[in-house]
């Protein structure tokens, strides 16, 4: 029985042998030829059937010649990688082979392989209409995976040049971001992997990977995401509370409904979003898993990767305004180790003093200099106040020689960088006051004081004017607890200023003024993904809600000097009306600004009376 059921080992059923068919196909004659390509085409085409044609192949690639290049398509396109082992093993061979003997196919060959990086599609009939989706339950998807990357290392050892041809094949094969989320990961993986065996790639790869993910980032503003998970939540809780009424679970049921809500409440509801957690997680374990050998850091690959990623970080993410999460790929990498975070604010620091930079790359590097001193818990005091020293020192410097020149007004335009680094050392030291006084607060007290942050609130730039009011209200409440500098009364002349103008031109519309004239944002605000933020928040400096006891003592200068039973709104927690003396008109906060208002976890957006 089983001799009649298996089929018959066979060569070449018409006309000989295969190089009797190719040659007399040189000839003109055609038929055999034909017969052949109908053969391979074949869909129930037998496993013994494919290793005979393959090993007649291997011998006769010779003759595969650009000529036959249909041939060798129809070649490539056989079903090998869902067959048996002897299948696979004769149909690597026969591509080491048909690349050896003929690089012209080689593309191809490439083609093919990187297809097979994503999961087959099927066909799914619904209601008379054919649905074409990713088969995303195939068992063997891991192993098929592992053999399309034996086939590529295959080839790769036959051609040398094969990275040249591949990366162009790795970039126009890349899934739409609308594609489903298990196809995307398969793909972005199976690039990662690659960059294991063609390490020259590496850089050009994850240059790929994190343009697509910054896109998808950019598309998914933080505002966005807020609301489709609040939108998600209210749904949730109706339903919970209509089947509360409706149903007595059975404890089997129950447990099962319970593992649903907890691997649901892991999804992201805003889709685009949901694409984006995804890919961050894998691009987290790919930095964890290339930086440690073992489970200990391995130095040597750590730098370099690093040096790949500070390379992509300032090609694609230095000049993208406003992205939320996909940066937090340097932020992850430098709590590897301190030296890492310090070479990162260094090559930043560079990047801000340098005036031959353009100004918006200056102001973004001195956003994330802030950002990243204000969020990363590994970043140490002593690192923490070098880097002020550096920032506070350049800004003096600026001092001296633009504040009696021509050039010394408020003018964001000619003066961006500056202002940008005045933000960035103000939000540091709303983050990090305590940590710079604890232990010895005559000493943190002294060094504080030795930053003269008075003269460059006082300077003729007006720095108060230009920063977010958010911040510049922090800040004016801690200089003032601490006798460092009194901002209210520039605050309180800077506010006259903003008072809206009625254009009696143009049927007397509202003018707004703009409070973030920097358009400046915190790069390294709240990570709101939920399965990729499991890797980012043990290193991240949350804000800290004021408790009653803390508004107490900001309210309480450490030296005598100002009146103890000030009534302060904001040291109250309150916000106050719109009629106090620093109100700014409702609404003008511009809406593309997400830091530090409200956004969760970072410090309120609120006005500071001036004190009486």
């Amino acid at each position: 029985d089983e001799f009649i059921s298996s089929p018959p080992r066979k060569t070449v059923r018409f006309g000989g042998t295969l190089t009797d068919i190719l040659l007399k196909y040189e000839k003109g004659e055609t038929t055999d030829f034909e017969l052949l390509k109908h053969q391979l085409s074949d869909p129930d085409i037998k496993d013994a059937q494919i290793i005979n044609w393959l090993h007649e192949f291997r011998a006769s690639v010779a003759y595969l010649t650009k000529e036959l290049e249909q041939l060798v398509s129809i070649l490539l396109k056989l079903p090998w990688l869902r067959r048996s082992r002897e299948v696979v093993e004769e149909y690597l061979g026969f591509l080491g082979n048909l690349v050896s003997a003929q690089t012209v196919h080689l593309r191809p060959c490439l083609r093919m392989i990187v297809s097979q990086f994503v999961p087959p599609r099927i066909t799914i009939r619904e209601d008379d209409v054919d649905i074409s989706d990713s088969d995303d339950d195939d068992e063997n998807l891991s192993e098929n995976f592992n053999t399309c990357h034996r086939a590529l290392q295959t080839v790769a050892r036959y051609v040398p040049s094969t990275p040249q041809f591949l990366m162009p094949i790795l970039v126009e094969n890349f899934p739409f971001i609308n594609k489903s989320e298990r196809t995307l990961e398969c793909y972005v993986h199976n690039l990662l992997r690659v960059t294991v065996y063609l390490p020259t790639l590496r850089l050009q790869i994850l240059e790929l990977i994190i343009e697509k993910l910054l896109k998808l980032d950019v598309s998914t503003p933080q505002q966005d995401i807020e609301d489709a998970e609040e939108t998600a939540n209210n749904s949730d809780n109706e339903e919970k509370s209509r089947e509360e009424g409706l149903f007595d679970m059975e404890e089997d049921e129950e447990r099962k409904g319970n593992k649903v809500v907890s691997s649901s409440s892991e999804r992201m509801a805003h889709p685009l979003a949901e694409r984006l957690d995804i890919l961050m997680t894998i691009l987290f374990s790919y930095i964890k898993d290339v930086c440690h050998v073992d489970g200990k850091l391995d130095i040597n690959n750590t730098k370099d990767l690093y040096r790949d990623l500070v390379s992509v970080f300032d090609k694609l993410i230095l000049p993208t305004h406003a992205s939320c999460h996909v940066q937090y790929f340097m932020f992850y990498i430098c709590s590897f180790k301190l030296g890492l975070a310090e070479a990162f604010l260094d090559h930043l620091w560079k990047k801000l003093h340098d005036p031959n930079n353009p100004s918006v790359i200056r102001q973004t590097a001195g956003s994330y200099i802030g950002s990243f001193l204000a969020r990363a818990k590994f970043i140490p005091v002593v690192t923490v106040k070098a880097c002020l020293d550096l920032l506070v020192n350049w800004m003096h410097k600026y001092i001296d020689n633009q504040d009696t020149g021509a050039n010394a007004y408020c003018d964001v335009a000619l003066h961006g960088p500056f202002y940008s680094t005045c933000q960035a050392v103000f939000y540091t030291l709303i983050f990090r006051h305590k940590q710079l006084l604890d232990g010895n607060l005559r000493k943190g007290l002294s060094y504080l004081q030795s930053l003269n942050f008075e003269r460059i609130v006082m300077c003729q730039l007006n720095p108060l004017k230009i920063c977010i009011p958010s911040v510049v209200n922090l800040f004016a409440a801690i200089t003032r607890k601490y006798q460092l500098v009194f901002c209210y009364t520039i605050i309180e002349r800077n506010n006259r200023q903003f008072i809206p103008v009625v254009r009696s031109g143009t049927g007397g519309d509202l003018v707004q003024t703009c409070t973030n004239p920097l358009d400046s944002f915190f790069p390294f605000d709240p990570y709101m993904l939920k399965r990729s933020k499991k890797t980012i928040d043990p290193f991240y400096q949350f804000w800290e809600e004021l408790s009653a006891e803390d508004l107490e003592n900001l309210k309480k200068p450490i030296k005598r000097g100002t009146s103890e039973d000030e009534d302060d709104d904001f040291l109250k927690g309150e916000t106050p009306q719109n009629d106090g003396v620093v109100g700014i008109a409702p609404n003008s906060y511009e809406s593309n600004t997400r830091s530090p208002v409200s956004s969760i976890g970072s410090p309120p957006d609120c006005y500071v009376p001036y004190p009486q």
